[in-house]
Parts: C-alpha cells; sequence; structure tokens
C-alpha cells in the first residue's frame, strides 16, 4: 500500500511552522480579506449596462470579437468531422459496401442514428428520437412545398415557417456540438472515478483482529471524500478520514493532494499534532484560499486496544461499545488549509474487544428524505440504536441500506463516506 513520497513534502517534516504571530496574523487576514471581497462581489450584482453608452459597443465584440474565416473553417471541416468521428466511432458499416447507395445510405444513417440515441440516458434518448424524426418531416414537407412552388421560387423567403426551419436545424447543429463535448468530458469524468476509486482501499481490511469496512458515495462522478488505511509497522495502523469542501473535480483534485501529502508525511515519521501541523502548512501553501479540508486521523495499536486521534474539524467519529454506549470524538483543532500554524492536540481513548469505531463525512448527517428532513446527528444516532446496529460484524451493510431506505428516492446532497473499525471480540485488549 505503499505511495512514492513526494519530495517538496520532506522539508516539513524536520520543523513545524511558526506558531501564531504577527506574520501568521497578518496572512490570516489577507486571505480573509481576499474571500470576503470574492463574497461580496458575487453577492452585490452589477448594474446593467443598458442605459450606459458602452452597452452597444459591449454587445458588438460580444458577437465580432475573434470571429474569424479561418475559425469557421475549422468548425465547419475540423470540428465537424471530429464530431462525426466521435459521435460513430462504435459503427461498423462494413458490410453496407456492397449494396446501392438508395440501401446503403438510409442504412447508414440509422445506424449512425441509433449510435448518439444510446449515448443519451433513457428520457434525453426519447427527446432526441422525437426532435429529430420531427425536424425530417419539417425538411420533407419544405420539400414538398419548394417542388410545388418551383426550385427559383422567392415565396419561401417570405414565410416565418421557413425561417424557423433554419433556426431549428443551425440550432441541431450545435447541439451535436454540444454534445460531443459533453460526451466527451463524461467519458474523462468516468475513467477520472475509476482513477480515484483505484486510490483508495474499498477492499475490507482484515488482519491482527481488526476488520475494517468503507464505503463511500459521491454525489457526482468523482467527489472530495477521503478514506485511508495506512500499515505503520509493528502491527499498529493508522485510519483517516476527511472531506475536501465542494463536489466534484475540483474536490477530487484536492482530495488525490490530501492523500499524497499525508502518506508522504506519514512515511517521513511524523505522528500525531506534529503531522497535523505538517499538513496544515502544505495545504496552505498549496490550495486555493477559498478552499478548506476536514481531517480524522487515528493510530491504533491492536494489542493494546489504543486509539491516538486529531480531528481536524471533522464531524466527530463515534465509539459504539459493545457493551452498550458511545462515545465522540469531537474536534481537537480547526480545519485544514484555512489558517497557517498548529495548535492542533492529540487524545486517546481505548477501544475493548468487539468495540466499533465509525467514521463518516458530513454527506451522511445531511442525507435528506423525500419529505426534505435534513438526517442530522440525531438521527443517524436513532437509526443506529432502533435497528440494532450496534450488535453483531455487519454494521456498515445493515447502516448503509438503513440510509438508503429512509432517503427513498431523494438523491444525495453530498459526497457520502461511512468507515467502520471493529476490534475483535477475541483481541486481547480490555475494555476501559
Amino acid at each position: 500500500m505503499s505511495r512514492p513520497p513526494l519530495p517538496d513534502l520532506l522539508p516539513l517534516a524536520g520543523s513545524l511552522p511558526p506558531e501564531a504571530g504577527p506574520h501568521i496574523r497578518g496572512g490570516s487576514r489577507e486571505r480573509f480579506e481576499k474571500l470576503a471581497a470574492r463574497i461580496g462581489s458575487r453577492s452585490r450584482p452589477a448594474a446593467g449596462p443598458a442605459l450606459r453608452e458602452e452597452y452597444w459597443r459591449s454587445l458588438h465584440e460580444l458577437f465580432t470579437r475573434d470571429v474569424t474565416h479561418a475559425d469557421l473553417s475549422r468548425l465547419l471541416q475540423h470540428e465537424l468531422r471530429e464530431t462525426f468521428s466521435f459521435l460513430t466511432r462504435e459503427v461498423d458499416t462494413s458490410d453496407l459496401h456492397g449494396l446501392p447507395w438508395w440501401r446503403r445510405h438510409p442504412r447508414a444513417l440509422v445506424r449512425f442514428f441509433l449510435a448518439v440515441a444510446y449515448r443519451l440516458s433513457p428520457w434525453r434518448r426519447v427527446l432526441f428520437a422525437a426532435s429529430m424524426i420531427a425536424l425530417a418531416i419539417a425538411w420533407l414537407a419544405f420539400a414538398l412545398g419548394l417542388g410545388v412552388q418551383g426550385p427559383f421560387s422567392l415565396a419561401p423567403l417570405f414565410q416565418g415557417h421557413s425561417w424557423l426551419l433554419v433556426a431549428a436545424t443551425l440550432f441541431a447543429f450545435l447541439l451535436v456540438l454540444e454534445l460531443r463535448d459533453k460526451l466527451s468530458l463524461k467519458g474523462d469524468l468516468e475513467i477520472a472515478r475509476q482513477i480515484q476509486f483505484g486510490l483508495l482501499p474499498f477492499d475490507p481490511w482484515d488482519k491482527d483482529g481488526v476488520r475494517i469496512e468503507t464505503a463511500m458515495r459521491p454525489a457526482n462522478t468523482v467527489g472530495g471524500d477521503y478514506f485511508d488505511v495506512i500499515e505503520l509497522g509493528d502491527g499498529r495502523l493508522a485510519v483517516a478520514v476527511g472531506d475536501v469542501a465542494g463536489k466534484g473535480m475540483p474536490a477530487a483534485l484536492l482530495m488525490a493532494l490530501l492523500q499524497g501529502s499525508l502518506r508522504t508525511l506519514v512515511s517521513a515519521g511524523l505522528r500525531g499534532a506534529e503531522l497535523m501541523a505538517s499538513l496544515n502548512a502544505h495545504l496552505c501553501a498549496n490550495i486555493p484560499s477559498n478552499r478548506l479540508i476536514t481531517l480524522v486521523y487515528a493510530e491504533l495499536d491492536p494489542a493494546t486496544g489504543q486509539l491516538r486521534y486529531v480531528n481536524a474539524g471533522h464531524n466527530p467519529p463515534l465509539v459504539l461499545r459493545r457493551a452498550g454506549g458511545r462515545e465522540s470524538l469531537d474536534s481537537t483543532g480547526r480545519p485544514l488549509g484555512l489558517l497557517p500554524g498548529g495548535g492542533y492536540e492529540e487524545r486517546r481513548v481505548t477501544l475493548g474487544a468487539g468495540d466499533a469505531l465509525l467514521l463518516f463525512t458530513d454527506g451522511v448527517v445531511d442525507l435528506e428524505n423525500e419529505a426534505g428532513d435534513s438526517l442530522g446527528m440525531r438521527g443517524l444516532l436513532d437509526l443506529i440504536e432502533r435497528d440494532g446496529l450496534r450488535d453483531g460484524d455487519e454494521l456498515l451493510p445493515r447502516l448503509a441500506e438503513a440510509l438508503r431506505a429512509w432517503r427513498g428516492s431523494k438523491e444525495p446532497p453530498d459526497d457520502a463516506t461511512l468507515v467502520v473499525l471493529r476490534l475483535g471480540r477475541d483481541a486481547s485488549a480490555s475494555s476501559s
């Protein structure tokens, strides 16, 4: 499970960032002022330019700037050819070459139509088919009308439906080009999803009397939730769960940075509060100022059941005792990437045989049901206690199913992650 270290992080292993002082306070103030300025600029809409003299000039530049014959040629030749090749790359027409043209072209057209339709979701497929059929019928009716009036008739130029047909055709052409871009991006996102899921340890961990199960569902194709299991040697292991603010590709990129940074600092020998302070210093220097990351990092010694943890502003994990009762591992420091400096505290708790540690991200407690009610921490605890989920070794699958049943058909608003660590019932550790 080793990862190649990041060289730029190694200098952080030898020293901690300076504690809060004038320099830190000045940098923090500057970051907050920049963030406030951005929020203020978004919350105060600019006055409309309709009454200003520059309005028409801006409108003219909008539709004339960078509009060249070379770009038009590229659109009609290069992009159109690329779009056609992309949408029909899986269509095989080799068996049609021996047919007459009046049979070959219609069959090829039907295959191309189906190839595009299969790339769409069911209802979009229906709408696409209806619009293309309607457009084809409209052009056929236009051609028949033009045949009756004569090919040189100017009457169609003065008929509104003729211009409507032209506009619909140009709009369909534009949508096909945009469809190609969207499908191409969707393919890239699917590959990114496979890469992201390959970075995370989804396979159950079962070693030295410790069993760890994980589950994650991104709100989009990729997400910003992070979890990891790291072997530390001497039978000890570390478990980490984090959440990058935001969703989608930006959050996923920062999640990969978080994983590489954390693993590098752990391999350099940093632990506990020192690890979190160094990680915070690196993230403050390398992520956008309007982003932050919450993270809980815990190290377990299975021989004694001792769990040492640091919680950087993350949702408090829950220790579920086999004999009943629970403990909340509250935050011991601020989120990462928000402010430079230390201020993180390491705390300890002991797990007994059969006890479980439940770690999760805010996407779990932010789930909403079909009535629009949010689950919340109270709701999560009710699910665990009401359904008796703390008992037995199937806490994670049973809790995941209970959450799915609770939200019904409502889509999750945020990435959601569950990690369950359970100390075996035959472990030598005793509860305290």
